[in-house]
């Protein structure tokens, strides 16, 4: 029988804030790292550019392929034991990776984990995709776009989704924005992403989706802004689950979580977030499953 949990163990429970960070290219998505404490951020770096956070003196992951990032997302979130032993996430999978990376422990001095960024994932996850037997027609043994795709929506959604559930860690996506213009002319915006599904789901899976965004202020000066809510003037994806945002806040995304955050703490006890104790221990694997 399943417990019921009071709402006053709920409330005292630790949350965490799920949010994807979409931006067109140059604005300064990565840099937002900055604004997030060094000793309890884990940046999970896809696009090996960091140049513009050098300085940064955090723990940095650097998965290079599709099943190595699937073996982290498992070691940072856990297992999923309603999963059978053979699929991704299960708990024969979490035992596996948890001999890969160490103790689970050492993931207690992390409060915050980085992922730079879904455009990059996308098309590690594709170029995975289109190597494995369902990206292959069962008739004439060639390649099937329909089959790779179709895998790629899948492979993706089902890694965001389960790192979405490591609770009481704050998870962050970042994005590529691009202005797109539909057969009709009219201009819009979507998430730079190998395949539609994911694009499509995205929203319904994290907390909060935030746009970056350079526009004018009451003088007409540009300035850059997150632009947090669905319904604004500039058609900007977004959305606020929290409740606790402006339609327009400060570009510093440590700030913006922390007010994110303030929603899931009971009101007596609401205040700025803190960081966790930090450890010496640091993640340092070994190669990576296929």
């Amino acid at each position: 029988m399943l417990p019921i949990i009071s709402a006053d163990q709920r409330l005292a429970e630790k949350s965490g804030v799920k949010l994807v960070l979409l931006g067109p290219s140059g604005i300064g998505k990565t840099s937002q790292l900055k604004t997030l404490p060094e000793s309890s951020t884990l940046f999970v770096d896809l696009e090996a550019g960091d140049l513009a956070v050098r300085d940064w003196r955090g723990d940095t992951l650097r998965p290079p392929t599709w099943p190595a990032f699937r073996d982290l997302v498992c070691f940072l979130a856990g297992a999923n034991p309603a999963l059978p032993a053979e699929v991704p996430y299960s708990e024969a999978h979490y035992r596996h990776v948890v001999e890969q990376f160490g103790d689970p422990e050492q993931l207690g001095k992390y409060d915050c984990y980085f992922v730079d960024s879904l455009t990059v994932l996308s098309r590690l996850c594709l170029s995975w995709c289109k190597t494995q037997p369902g990206a292959f027609s069962e008739k004439t043994g060639k390649p099937d776009a329909r089959g790779a795709y179709g895998l790629l929506g899948a492979e993706m959604i089902g890694a965001l989704t389960h790192l979405q559930h490591a609770r009481g860690k704050h998870v962050v996506f970042v994005g590529i924005l691009d202005e797109v213009t539909d057969e009709f002319g009219r201009k819009g915006y979507a998430p730079q992403i190998d395949g539609a599904k994911t694009g499509l789901q995205l929203p319904g899976i994290v907390d909060e989706l935030i746009s970056y965004a350079e526009l004018p202020d009451e003088q007409g000066e540009p300035r850059r802004v997150f632009v947090c809510h669905t319904c604004n003037p500039w058609s900007l994806p977004a959305k606020d689950r929290s409740g606790q945002l402006a339609q327009v806040e400060p570009p510093d995304l440590g700030a913006l979580i922390a007010k994110c955050a303030a929603a899931t703490r009971p009101a007596a006890s609401a205040g700025p977030a803190t960081a966790s104790n930090p450890s010496t221990h640091s993640i340092l694997p070994q190669e990576a499953s296929a």
